[in-house]
């Protein structure tokens, strides 16, 4: 599972960061009833996705730190799940980090690495990719990448070039897997802030479509295909729906006779009605998010979250 939680932080502020409006006495009134409430809300989502059985590996962006995700999985309504986590530390002005929650009876961490993206512009930041390599019940290696690429409110075109540099230092770690792997099993989840077919993802990433025959040498992205479609996506903006949340995963995760491959070869968005609420500008629903400008309105998230099911062949 991946989900943007938007702006998952505490109540205190850090003064190295630009946190001040997610504070008590900030202009978003940030007040530990809010924080619980959020906790608690995201803790529903995660445990709701998989009818009840919590996914074993969850994805998460715009969470400040690590006594956040203390709370949620030790805290809220998540304790009984017992996952562990991992958490990045990047530089990103609003303190902004990916995280990956984990259940240790469904994988064994092996390694972890972050890694910092250097952007166009002298003295921008952004978040670390997150790295997480893991051996699963069969004995397979898994490697997990968590993204959150640079948003777009500056202009598309403007920032365009941060989300590239991203993904160019994401396909330098991801080739480098398929050269001393003889089958890598990647899985790359993420808020990319730009569409499947953005030249970010389909040209520099170079993420295929999953009708493609699937090589394990090549990534594909889950929702390439569904682009058309707009009826459906993860987040909506002026009253369009798109797919900025996404997986792309190695060829091998695509195919039927490997022992680790994606059920049906399908990722589906977690669209329940709880997580949504009416679109009274633009029609149909919207995601119910926690936030509108300095407006509470006690949703979860201005995203949705995306999931999918990995068999596992011991």
């Amino acid at each position: 599972m991946f989900y943007n939680v938007e702006n998952l932080y505490d109540i205190k502020d850090n003064p190295k960061t630009n946190d001040d409006d997610l504070t008590p006495a900030g202009n978003l009134h940030w007040t530990s009833y809010r924080y619980w409430k959020k906790l608690n809300d995201i803790s529903k989502v995660i445990t709701s996705v998989g009818n009840g059985i919590a996914p074993a590996l969850v994805g998460l962006c715009e969470v400040e730190n690590d006594s956040v995700l203390h709370d949620l999985t030790q805290k809220a309504n998540l304790k009984k799940e017992k996952y562990e986590y991992i958490i990045t530390k990047s530089k990103d002005l609003r303190g902004s980090n990916v995280a990956l929650l984990y259940q240790r009876d469904q994988i064994r961490i092996l390694k972890k690495n972050t890694y910092t993206p250097v952007l166009d512009e002298k003295d921008r930041t952004t978040r670390d990719i997150l790295h997480i390599t893991g051996k699963v019940i069969s004995g397979d290696t898994l490697d997990i990448f968590v993204c959150h690429f640079p948003s777009r409110t500056e202009g598309i075109k403007k920032t365009r070039p941060f989300r590239v540099n991203c993904a160019q230092l994401l396909k330098q770690k991801s080739d480098s897997l398929f050269r001393i792997r003889k089958k890598a099993n990647i899985i790359i989840m993420g808020d990319f802030n730009d569409y499947p077919n953005d030249i970010s993802m389909i040209e520099t990433l170079r993420a295929q479509s999953i009708e493609s025959t699937a090589s394990s040498k090549e990534l594909y992205n889950m929702f390439l295909h569904k682009i058309d479609d707009k009826s459906q996506g993860t987040y909506k903006y002026r009253g369009k729906w798109n797919y900025l949340d996404q997986f792309v995963v190695s060829g091998n995760l695509l195919n039927v006779d490997t022992k680790v491959r994606i059920k049906d070869r399908t990722a589906t968005i977690y669209s329940a009605d709880f997580l949504l609420e009416n679109d009274v500008k633009y029609g149909n629903k919207k995601p119910f998010r926690t936030y509108v400008g300095y407006k509470y309105l006690g949703g979860t998230s201005d995203h949705l979250p995306i999931h999918m099911d990995l068999l596992i062949n011991e």
